[in-house]
């Protein structure tokens, strides 16, 4: 049986490389290059990354080869984090760089010929008795990462592994010092993909440029100051705003007249809610929802290490969840990942939708 891994140059991936190797399996490693810009140039940390990953493959003994995947980035994922901002919505670009480029381009170029595909996510699989095979949540819930491949195809599932999905982040760090492996030390990277040097409001100012507009109280109607586009900010932000007296909260925004709404107070109700939409769900291996009902499920809105409880209401091709409890920040564009009630199988996600 081919067995691929994909390597970061982290101590996750080293670590699962190393427990490959313990099954008497020698994988073919792969290290995706991002880079930090359209032309490909490398920043020092993906220079770093590059030598780690050669020095996990030399002392298994493990063949190495990087695949480019920079243009691909930029056209598939970091295209849709400028349309995003654009219609006044939250990307996530975790999601999507699992989706079209770990799981979807290099699937194409290069894993269609490997019958498994291991990666260094803090996630497991399980098969059931028809055997279908679903994703399931790994035992450290800080460290968890099935909300990061909720959107990933059914294909991709049944031939991903995950060496390292039974541990806690502590035992992958003692096995990495015990093997001397050189990522051993390393700081974790936030998220799983990520633009390197450039931030979200760099890359918003160079896509959708700057447009004044007004800074509204939501309660009040009081215009509290201005700002340079509603793409710059995110529902549920308090950080960065700039304003005194706050805390303050953006709990809208009205993309027509350029308008940001925000709320004051630390306990404001404007910044919280208990229901939304979930748009045109993925579902990872089958819909447990198959018909119209309501069912008791737990999700997530965010990469939290919390599952929220709540029901899902099924009608027709809509799908409406209510929280058990409220909720702040629920920011349209941004993924609900669905769970059965017991926070162990992850069903899939969709797009958060408000309103009717």
């Amino acid at each position: 049986m081919r067995t691929a891994g994909l390597i970061s140059g982290g101590v996750d991936s080293a670590v699962a490389v190393y427990l490959l190797k313990e099954q008497g399996i020698t994988p073919d490693l792969y290290y995706i290059k991002i880079g930090s810009g359209p032309e490909g140039e490398w920043d020092c940390k993906a220079e770093e990354d590059w030598e780690m990953a050669t020095s996990v493959a030399h002392k298994y003994g493990c063949r190495l080869e990087l695949i480019d995947l920079q243009r691909e980035y930029w056209d598939k994922v970091v295209g849709y984090i400028v349309e995003q901002l654009r219609a006044g919505l939250t990307p996530n670009s975790d999601v999507m760089c699992n989706k079209y480029i770990k799981f979807g381009v290099f699937e194409e170029r290069v894993g269609k010929d490997y019958d498994r595909i291991a990666t260094g996510h803090y996630a497991r699989t399980e098969t059931d008795e028809e055997g279908r095979v679903w994703l399931t949540t790994s035992p450290d819930p800080v460290k968890d990462q099935t909300d990061f491949l909720a959107q990933i195809s059914n294909l991709s599932l049944q031939k991903l592994c995950f060496p390292i999905g039974h541990l806690m982040k502590d035992e992958v760090r003692r096995l990495a010092e015990q093997e001397h492996l050189a990522p051993a030390r390393r700081h974790d990277s936030q998220g799983i993909c990520f633009l390197g040097k450039i931030r979200f409001s760099e890359l918003a100012r160079r896509y959708l440029g700057e447009k004044e507009g007004l800074v509204v109280e939501k309660e009040t109607g009081n215009i509290i100051g201005k700002h340079k586009g509603y793409w710059f900010f995110t529902i549920g932000q308090r950080k960065g705003l700039g304003f005194g007296g706050g805390p303050w909260y953006v709990v809208g925004k009205d993309i027509k007249r350029n308008i940001v709404y925000i709320s004051k107070g630390f306990q404001t109700q404007a910044a919280y809610g208990r229901e939304f939409r979930v748009k045109e769900p993925l579902f990872l291996t089958a819909n447990p929802f198959a018909t119209d009902g309501d069912y008791d499920i737990t999700f997530k809105v965010r990469h939290t290490p919390e599952f929220v409880a709540g029901r899902l209401m099924r009608r027709g091709d809509r799908y409406h969840v209510v929280s058990a409890e409220d909720i702040q920040g629920l920011a349209p564009g941004q993924f609900a990942v669905l769970y059965d009630k017991d926070a162990h199988r992850c069903y899939g996600s969709g797009e958060i939708r408000l309103g009717k």
